[in-house]
């Protein structure tokens, strides 16, 4: 019986912001730190570590999408709970796995729900958008990455939509949704670029456009999906 010639496939190299991140966990442990101590400025940390302060502010995304770490505007990075740098890796190993499926299951719920809401939208919907939209801008202007404003106005655009089991759905992936939401917020401009595909989409809705509502939120979403990574 001959044999199929399949070769072996290449061992991936850990990304140097995967490595940060289990130099920060065993720095953690070293220091005797824990839930409710702030780690070191950026800037003194990125120094410490020979690193750009770009790479060591995608490592803290990492953390604080896992609950490692909460970063505080104005108050720096807040340890919310510690773990072992072989959970914090396998947990980012995990999410890149994964954030190609979560994108796919938003363009597949978030693009018919932009298209419903302009179907059925009522003016309190409209109206709730767009305090959405100001909330967003708001975050942005004082240096925050327009987190709330952003998961607000996608759930004003489920509930202007009216299908339940859509809603429903949007639910059940709300969490992995809100790490690919960080992830992307966390990207050098993509607040402002975030924002502005918004008011694309809430154009078309208050317009009563569904094809161009459709088109708007797949266009957004094309944006978000896109998560640089510093080799």
């Amino acid at each position: 019986m001959s044999q199929r010639s399949v070769n072996p496939r290449p061992v991936s190299r850990p990304r140097l912001y995967e490595q940060l991140v289990q130099r920060l966990c065993e720095y953690i442990g070293d220091a005797g730190l824990g839930p409710g101590d702030r780690l070191p400025p950026e800037r003194e940390l990125a120094t410490a570590l020979g690193v750009s302060r770009a790479t060591l502010s995608q490592a803290l995304v990492a953390m604080e999408v896992h609950g490692v770490i909460e970063v505080r505007h104005g108050d720096g990075a807040i340890i919310r709970r510690t773990v072992v740098e072989e959970q914090v890796l396998a947990m980012l190993r995990d999410r890149g796995n994964r954030h190609e499926e979560v994108i796919e299951a938003r363009q597949a719920l978030e693009v018919k729900l932009a298209e419903l809401a302009a179907r059925r939208r009522e003016p309190a919907d409209l109206a709730e958008i767009d305090d959405a939209l100001t909330q967003m801008r708001e975050e942005i202007h004082t240096g925050r990455r327009g987190v709330g404003g952003d998961e607000r106005f996608h759930a004003a655009i489920a509930t202007a939509a009216r299908s339940r089991l859509l809603s429903r759905m949007m639910t059940e992936i709300a969490p992995l949704i809100a790490e690919t939401r960080l992830g992307s917020l966390s990207q050098p401009g993509r607040p402002d670029a975030s924002l502005a595909g918004h008011e694309h989409v809430a154009a078309a809705i208050r317009a009563g456009d569904p094809d161009a509502a459709a088109t708007a939120m797949r266009d957004h979403l094309r944006l978000v999906s896109i998560i640089d990574s510093e080799e």
